[in-house]
């Protein structure tokens, strides 16, 4: 009998707990034992490792965060505290690793596999989409709804008082967040990572849009760009406007998954198992052009670049 583990690590993601029961699932359908890690790599290395069943991810597709929980731990980049980690995976006679995060922890689980001889196995997920190898990752979709929520109901009172409001959305040095938000809820602009934008063109934007008669702004920042309470300082030296400043932060992390996360999340858990069944390690999947992809885990980082079509959307759709 096969055994394999599962861990959460990083940021949480909705779809997580999605992506933990296709793998469950499937391992167990399989005739694999499955073990689930809490709290990642820290509680791989303290040996929080414990047996999942099938009533153990009974009814969690639907629901956010992760029940495996997460947490953070730097140290991991210490190749002899990887080392105390692997070993209390090889006492659990654990022969596959499915680690469920962004590149962060799929560095993590690239070094396991090279150095312990894990068949480690990366599911993306994180709401940045920030992950090269995949043209989404598990979570990204439902954040993004979140997002355009909000920038709905913003529209209502920006309009009701003639207001510019700066609404600063996650990603990291990842844009892709505030710029699909900005297309798809119709924004007035965006100020992403990948594309240098000044508040000399944003004050611009924002008095051709009074000149055209148009009375209220939502702007969205990704958190990349700066600290968006200075830039609303700054702007306020250059356009006489009510300016406010929305931060959305970890709210975007939370609630259900959409039917797109949990499908792709459930698409993604399966193969990793296939994977592993075929003996193989030191990949992550993904999704591209609608078909699940593999690649080796380095390509995850060695590979992400969206400046590009950032320059394009911008150049075609949006103001900044």
């Amino acid at each position: 009998m096969k055994k394999i583990a599962i861990l959460t690590s990083g940021g949480d993601s909705q779809g997580m707990n999605t992506a933990i029961r296709a793998v469950t699932k499937a391992a167990i359908n399989k005739g694999m034992k499955v073990y689930g890690i809490k709290r990642g790599y820290k509680g791989m290395l303290e040996d929080q490792i414990s047996p999942l069943t099938l009533l153990d991810v009974s009814g969690i597709a639907d629901k956010g965060g992760t029940i495996l929980l997460s947490a953070r731990l730097p140290e991991f980049k210490d190749p002899e505290v990887r080392a105390k980690a692997a070993a209390n995976l090889k006492k659990y006679g654990i022969d596959g690793l499915v680690v469920i995060g962004g590149d962060g922890s799929f560095h993590g689980a690239h070094y396991l596999y090279e150095e312990h001889g894990i068949k480690t196995i990366g599911i993306p997920g994180t709401i940045d989409n920030d992950v090269a190898g995949t043209d989404y990752t598990v979570g990204y979709d439902t954040a993004l709804n979140i997002i355009l929520d909000a920038i709905s109901k913003l529209k209502d009172t920006a309009t009701s008082h003639e207001r510019t409001y700066l609404v600063e959305v996650m990603g990291r040095n990842c844009g892709d967040l505030a710029l699909y938000s900005a297309i798809a809820g119709g924004a007035s602009g965006v100020m992403i990572p990948e594309k240098e934008s000044s508040i000399d063109d944003l004050a611009e934007v924002i008095k051709k849009r009074r000149a055209d008669g148009k009375l209220y702004d939502i702007i969205v920042v990704a958190e990349g760009v700066g600290n968006v309470v200075q830039l609303k300082e700054e702007l306020a030296k250059r356009v006489n406007t009510s300016i406010r400043v929305t931060i959305l932060g970890h709210i975007q992390r939370g609630g259900a998954p959409t039917a797109f996360d949990r499908i792709l999340a459930t698409r993604l858990g399966v193969r990793a198992v296939e994977l592993i069944e075929e003996e193989k390690g030191g990949l992550m999947v993904g999704i591209q052009s609608e078909e699940v992809t593999t690649h080796k885990l380095s390509y995850a980082w060695e590979n992400y670049s969206k400046a590009s079509s950032a320059d394009y959307v911008i150049a075609n759709m949006l103001s900044l």
